[in-house]
């Protein structure tokens, strides 16, 4: 059986000049699950560590019992709980078990109180052990603190097991006082996402959103494959939604490459931006490469289904051709340029380079002006003050350009050409 997951194409620009000198090409695929697996749900296995240290006294472990408390209503008897919970200390609140007992299971919630300090590697392996007791369906480990950790090079490598277990972490850091770059590099070794909690009230949500992505997991193993062309080579692999990720890629050969995808959820558009470097070609329309993914459906049964498109390129050296643009992708490539813009101006400043960092943050400050992105734009207009100013960024501003800028690509309203 095959059509379980569609495929589309559309370049930035469908027409290059025939000229003698290299140019690059940008291609945006979107793949997603097929309107009939809408109904297709694989059971969940969701394992929650939470932080109680001393700092989450107040509106915070509030929050925090209510979200919990709201995510375990989402889930059915199919699916698997269990409660991590620590400080300087770990304990196993909820061994992992299958959802039916809710009246204890509610009761040891509303029993969470905070205390002590933070220490997270201990939690992240007791998390891992509960998600291990039950292999099969969709697997989470979802973590939120709101400190910072002793010994982090622990979480990492507790991170990197998550990785090669096939579990991602979901890591939120509330408030100001955690390390968000510790954070964003455990979500990315455990092929997971990282966010910034601004606020206490957005808890309940994030947990509800994150549970509800699970159970619309049907497809799982997914990985692009892009066979090109002679004359024709990759430079990245960007995804675009739900978040701006460098994927990466693995040669297979000196004309393919792979990208492992994972996991794809049914009513979601993955979006990819792959940037191609193209060598010179006389005027014509050519076959310039192919992008095939392989995945398996576990709920039907299917292991190393596909499904493939061709990438076809014209060059011209006609004007008005050459002028056209698909507008939403030349907007996402912009989205992304932006983003690359952000990321540098950390590094510099990180380095110590403040007037490099400035002078980035200005330019990935007018792009998003030019989309339409106000509200970040406002927030690096800020941190630019500060560093014009203090030589420095703020906590909170640079929290919510390290993880706001990697949302600013919205394709609900993008529509790209038919085969």
């Amino acid at each position: 059986m095959a059509g379980e997951v569609t495929l589309q194409a559309a370049l930035a620009r469908p027409f290059l000049a025939a000229t003698t000198t290299p140019q690059v090409a940008y291609v945006l695929l979107e793949a997603q699950p097929a309107a009939q697996l809408v109904q297709v749900r694989m059971p969940v296995n969701v394992c929650f560590v939470l932080d109680r240290s001393g700092s989450m006294k107040g509106e915070k472990i509030e929050r925090l019992r209510q979200a919990v408390i709201r995510a375990i209503e989402q889930l059915d008897e199919q699916d698997t709980l269990s409660i991590v919970i620590f400080d300087h200390r770990t304990e196993v609140l909820v061994p992992a078990q299958p959802v039916r007992n809710r009246t204890t299971i509610l009761d040891l919630v509303h029993r969470i109180r905070d205390a002590g300090g933070t220490r997270i590697a201990p939690a992240l392996e007791k998390g891992l052990q509960e998600l291990q007791k039950v292999p099969h369906g969709v697997r989470r480990l979802i973590l939120l603190t709101d400190g910072q950790t002793e010994h982090e090079k622990e979480c990492l490598l507790r991170a990197e097991d998550a990785g090669r277990l096939g579990i991602p972490i979901t890591a939120l850091g509330i408030g100001k006082d955690w390390n968000e770059d510790l954070l964003i590099e455990m979500a990315n070794r455990s092929r997971g996402v990282a966010d910034y909690i601004a606020q206490p009230s957005s808890i309940v949500n994030y947990f509800q959103h994150t549970v509800q992505r699970a159970q619309q997991t049907t497809i799982q193993n997914s990985v692009l494959t892009l066979r090109l062309v002679q004359g024709v080579t990759p430079r990245a692999v960007w995804q675009v939604t739900p978040l701006i990720d460098n994927l990466g890629y693995q040669p297979l050969n000196d004309r393919a490459v792979s990208v492992n995808l994972g996991e794809l959820e049914s009513g979601q558009v993955r979006a990819l931006l792959i940037e191609l470097i193209v060598d010179p070609r006389p005027i014509g329309t050519y076959r310039i490469g192919q992008a095939e993914i392989s995945y398996d459906v576990p709920p039907l049964r299917l292991v190393g289904e596909k499904t493939k498109i061709d990438i076809m390129l014209t060059f011209t050296a006609d004007p008005t051709q050459l002028q056209q643009v698909t507008p939403n992708v030349m907007n996402i490539v912009e989205k992304v340029s932006a983003f690359k813009l952000q990321t540098r101006a950390l590094q510099d400043l990180a380095a110590g380079d403040v007037s490099g960092a400035t002078q980035k943050l200005k330019s990935a400050v007018t792009r998003l002006l030019n989309q339409g992105e106000v509200e970040l734009a406002a927030t690096m207009q800020q941190e630019i003050a500060n560093l014009e100013q203090q030589g420095q960024m703020s906590s909170e501003g640079q929290k919510t350009i390290k993880f706001q800028g990697r949302k600013t690509v919205r394709l609900t309203d993008i529509e790209l050409p038919k085969e």
